[in-house]
């Protein structure tokens, strides 16, 4: 099955008909139908993963801001400011490194259950 921008929007929070995210949001399925492929070792996401697909795909949106520096010219959050002789300090980013790392185990239960082993003849 293929994933669908039109479908994410919504679930977003974005109208159907802003095309200003596109890109980002065809990387975004993209990147996540790579990630159940791969972990299930199959050749394309089945209808049963749908949903998981799509809170996956909102989850990599939101908490990784893919794309944002680059679509708002931002130099990052604001981190702190000073009032007197105003001083703004700017992070990086929101980008939470521990999350990145554990979006797929999040969902490891579901994926399971679609998951293929692979004989490796290379040992």
């Amino acid at each position: 099955m293929t994933l669908d921008i039109n479908d994410l929007k919504p679930l977003l929070g974005l109208e159907v008909t802003d095309t200003s995210k596109d890109s980002v949001l065809t990387f975004v399925l993209g990147n996540v139908a790579e990630v159940i492929c791969n972990y299930c070792h199959i050749a394309e996401v089945p209808r049963g993963l749908e949903y998981t697909a799509y809170r996956m795909a909102m989850d990599l949106y939101r908490n990784e801001g893919i794309g944002e520096a680059d679509s708002d010219g931002n130099i990052g959050r604001v981190s702190s400011i000073d009032e007197g002789d105003v001083k703004i300090s700017f992070g990086a980013s929101h980008f939470d490194s521990s999350f990145a790392n554990s979006l797929l185990k999040v969902y490891t239960p579901q994926l399971n259950r679609y998951r293929k082993l692979v004989r490796n003849d290379a040992c």
